[in-house]
């Protein structure tokens, strides 16, 4: 107990940088995956031969690979980015918008082109067909998938103690290595279970109130 309480500021601060790439990388990627998931869907044919390429090498890599080429790779490119946070919330938006995007367009494409002809009839614009009609009927559809998404994110963002942040992973084996002791990854994993179990909670309430009110 008493080591514990002696590691705990450490990793509490840790848990800081873990949230601040969770909650970043989750409101920029969301409404980024939306934009591709719907280009990928209802746009140009060459638009979305580019998305699935990109959509290909994506899903197709280690997101920690992607990690270490944002970081490390592209200065041979002359792309220099000198802050690791900027780098790895690059690495992740662009890593979780291709899987969101792939779940939107899924969504998007399940439903009936006899609903936009529709639309159309009855003289409503695109935007508001998109936006009153269709994405409430993909939210219902891929919620989730994307719930799924968003609890691997949770998990994900230990990855970020790769390019060397402070995260509650890179903390705990910090605390491993000086106590000699595994009880700080015990505790490194009871953070991850509260912060996935709090996560689950959050988005089971949602879904919750979702369905309750048809949407």
């Amino acid at each position: 107990m008493e080591l514990i309480v002696k590691i705990l500021p450490a990793l509490i601060e840790g848990t800081k940088m873990t949230l601040l790439v969770f909650l970043l990388t989750l409101i920029t990627s969301l409404p980024l995956g939306i934009l591709i998931g719907f280009a990928s869907a209802k746009g140009p044919k060459l638009l979305k031969s580019l998305i699935g390429v990109y959509i290909w090498i994506i899903r197709g890599t280690p997101l920690l690979l992607q990690l270490i080429f944002v970081f490390f790779g592209l200065p041979f490119m002359g792309i220099i980015i000198e802050s690791r946070v900027i780098a790895v919330l690059i690495a992740f938006v662009i890593n979780y918008s291709a899987y969101f995007a792939e779940i939107f367009r899924g969504g998007i494409q399940s439903i009936p082109n006899g609903q936009y002809e529709a639309a159309q009839v009855l003289g409503i614009s695109k935007n508001q067909t998109t936006f009153k009609i269709i994405l409430p009927q993909v939210f219902q559809i891929i919620f989730p998938s994307v719930s799924n998404e968003v609890i691997t994110l949770v998990k994900d963002t230990s990855l970020i103690y790769a390019l060397g942040l402070s995260d509650v992973m890179k903390a705990g084996r910090i605390a491993m290595q000086r106590e000699a002791s595994i009880v700080p990854l015990i505790v490194v994993g009871i953070i991850y279970l509260i912060l996935t179990g709090v996560m689950t909670l959050l988005l089971n309430y949602i879904e919750q109130k979702r369905m309750k009110r048809g949407i």
